[in-house]
């Protein structure tokens, strides 16, 4: 049996990964601030093993009791996506600390504690992969997100670090950087003004549309199983259509597209 924990479980790539790893046999540990129900009521139909564990991730205790449900109910753990994360959209110089320590918090922090946490478990197995979501935006600069930027980059170089301690001990450390996904998130910080609409992620993007959900999901599938990724470790892999390849300027890139 192949266990795996998914943080951010309830919606979006979270959902979405939880369901894909089902499929492929994964029994799950879901984790997430808000009731997993949906996800939860998804993957009991492939007929693997599920719990969820809610609570604030940053908060040591939640990760200590998450540890506890899945060393009691399978005594092991072959996979961890750290997918939770919240975004925060404002000027650099509109943000104060407060704001800019909770997305640090969510989206650095925790992945840390799980990663320390379920990667004990994995060290003592000398087996396992952690596969954290980063973005683009842990790859280059984005306006108007400082404190999301900062989490990313963050994220990006924990996961080389933890693929140089532990890849010798037989776990691996990876990350997957999504371009924009078409997510609830997404759909929230527009609608609050996030200052950008569809158009203007399809326009850059060479392949002219968002991520989906399962592209995601499949490229993190990828680096949990050793049988496809056995000796990648430590690498960052954009998942992006090309958007942080692309030097083009945007009337060249829309002459690409008719061609």
């Amino acid at each position: 049996m192949k266990i795996a924990i998914v943080t951010g479980a309830a919606q979006g790539i979270g959902r979405r990964t939880a369901e894909v790893l089902a499929g492929a046999g994964y029994s799950l540990l879901l984790m997430d601030m808000q009731p997993c129900t949906a996800t939860l009521t998804a993957i009991r139909t492939t007929g693997v093993e599920a719990e969820e564990v809610l609570g604030d991730i940053s908060d040591e205790a939640v990760v200590e009791r998450a540890v506890k449900v899945a060393r009691s109910r399978w005594g092991r753990v072959d996979v961890l996506v750290n997918n939770a994360g919240i975004s925060f959209i404002a000027p650099a110089e509109a943000v104060d600390g407060k704001a800019f320590l909770r997305v640090l918090q969510v989206n650095l922090l925790a992945p840390f504690l799980l990663a320390k946490a379920f990667g004990a478990m994995m060290l003592e197995q000398r087996s396992g992969s952690i596969v954290n979501v980063a973005s683009i935006a842990g790859l280059v600069g984005i306006a108007d997100r400082s404190a999301y930027n900062a989490s990313k980059h963050g994220l990006i170089g924990l996961t080389r670090t933890l693929a140089a301690e532990w890849g010798g001990r037989g776990v691996r450390c990876n990350a997957v950087c999504p371009g924009w996904v078409k997510t609830e998130m997404d759909i929230a910080d527009q609608a609050a003004g996030g200052g950008y609409n569809d158009a203007d992620i399809e326009g850059v993007n060479p392949m002219g549309r968002f991520a989906t959900p399962e592209d995601i999901a499949r490229a993190i599938l990828f680096l949990a199983e050793p049988e496809q990724s056995g000796f990648v470790n430590g690498h960052a892999l954009a998942v992006d259509g090309g958007w942080t390849t692309d030097g083009s300027w945007q009337s060249l890139r829309m002459r690409k597209r008719q061609g």
